[in-house]
């Protein structure tokens, strides 16, 4: 492998500084998962406790879509200490120079999940759906 293709794969890759990633108890926050316009559902944090849940009106309408990775059961409220991948992988790795700069000139926490989530969390290029902060 070429010294510049190492690099490269180094500045995009999760590293340490990725992981740790954290949810401050103190955070409280939503977010609404859309594709279509559609509410899909609801990822939610409070007392460090994240909780994603299926909307009804997506549940209506859910043999018309794939169901979010890792949360098969349109019925279940999904609770969890740690952000699922689905969400995770929304975060940018840490170490990239233009994300560097933009959460210096921010003032963003690099720890803190739910900050970097409303930050980069919009889009991603694994998968349709959109997640924006519900205020």
């Amino acid at each position: 492998m070429n010294k510049i293709k190492k690099i490269l794969i180094n500045l995009f890759s999760k590293s340490d500084e990725d992981m740790k990633l954290h949810l401050p108890k103190e955070e409280n926050a939503t977010f609404v998962l859309m594709i279509d316009n559609i509410k899909v559902g609801t990822l939610h944090c409070e007392h460090g406790i994240w909780e994603f849940k299926y909307t009804e009106e997506f549940k209506q309408r859910a043999s018309e879509y794939n169901l979010v990775k890792g949360f098969p059961d349109l019925e279940k409220v999904y609770q969890n200490e740690t952000l699922w991948p689905f969400f995770r992988i929304r975060i940018p790795g840490l170490k990239q120079p233009a994300i560097q700069e933009i959460i210096k000139k921010e003032n963003i926490d690099q720890e803190n999940e739910v900050a970097l989530l409303k930050r980069f969390g919009k889009k991603t290029i694994s998968n349709p759906f959109l997640l924006l902060p519900s205020f």
